[in-house]
């Protein structure tokens, strides 16, 4: 990680779970992160810890409504004054409503895929428009997928959301190929983990929190340090080798 050190990753979704844990693993690494989210103080009460901590990075705290494009727009543009740019973008918000297919709210599946698929690509673009304008060669856009994004599991909650992963490995191999075309090194990697310890099942699923606690208790979670690991793993491998898929799940 240490050719890392002192070069601007963005990590979408920070505030929480695993965008929080990722942000704080490259701070610790020596690198400037923007982490966004709604909830910016959350935020910045882990850029006091690591600032408290003594971590050689920074942490910098943005408030931003990914299903917003202006406001996308508005943290590129403000990324740019600031910091000169992203060399690596983590895109990392995803979310998920209990809304199934047969009965679910038209309103509730948009959200879903404003934050999952459109917001997600609208980052991937401004933030390789970043590296290209400063002739970055070397940048990594990291998408957090799911292992959804590569098997139908049957929970009727999280099919609408497993199209979207579906659509997040489609993505990501479409984003391999478009950087090859243009002769760049910038490379793209999609990280899909299993079940994680974080907030996302109960807010996704339809169960009462005694059903979600069962969820836990039947199948052992990873936490959410284990995907920083994953990713600061990717973020190291040589500058010749890219790791196209990462499936991290427990054992």
């Amino acid at each position: 990680m240490d050719r890392w050190r002192g070069r601007v990753a963005l990590v979408t979704g920070a505030s929480v779970g695993i965008g929080a844990a990722v942000a704080v693993e490259l701070v610790r690494h020596g690198m400037k992160v923007v982490g966004c989210a709604r909830d910016v103080a959350k935020i910045q009460k882990l850029a006091a810890e690591c600032q408290s901590a003594g971590h050689p990075g920074v942490l910098v705290p943005f408030k931003c409504d990914l299903t917003k494009e202006e406001e996308i727009l508005s943290m590129f543009a403000a990324i740019k004054e600031q910091q000169k740019g992203v060399d690596v973008c983590i895109n990392n918000a995803g979310l998920g409503h209990p809304e199934r297919l047969l009965n679910g709210k038209t309103g509730s599946w948009k959200n879903i895929i404003d934050v999952n698929v459109l917001a997600l690509s609208i980052c991937t673009r401004e933030a390789y428009q970043s590296m290209k304008e400063r002739n970055v060669d070397d940048g990594h856009i990291i998408n957090i997928n799911s292992i959804c994004g590569h098997q139908v599991i049957p929970f009727a909650d999280l099919h609408f959301y497993t199209a979207t992963k579906y659509a997040v490995t489609a993505l990501t191999e479409g984003l391999r190929q478009e950087l090859r075309a243009e002769n760049t090194h910038i490379r793209a990697t999609s990280i899909s983990p299993g079940l994680v310890a974080t907030e996302f099942i109960s807010r996704a699923s339809s169960n009462n929190p005694d059903q979600v606690a069962g969820i836990y208790a039947a199948y052992k979670a990873l936490q959410a340090k284990d995907i920083a690991s994953a990713v600061t793993y990717v973020l190291s491998a040589p500058p010749h080798v890219q790791i196209g898929e990462l499936v991290v799940e427990p054992i």
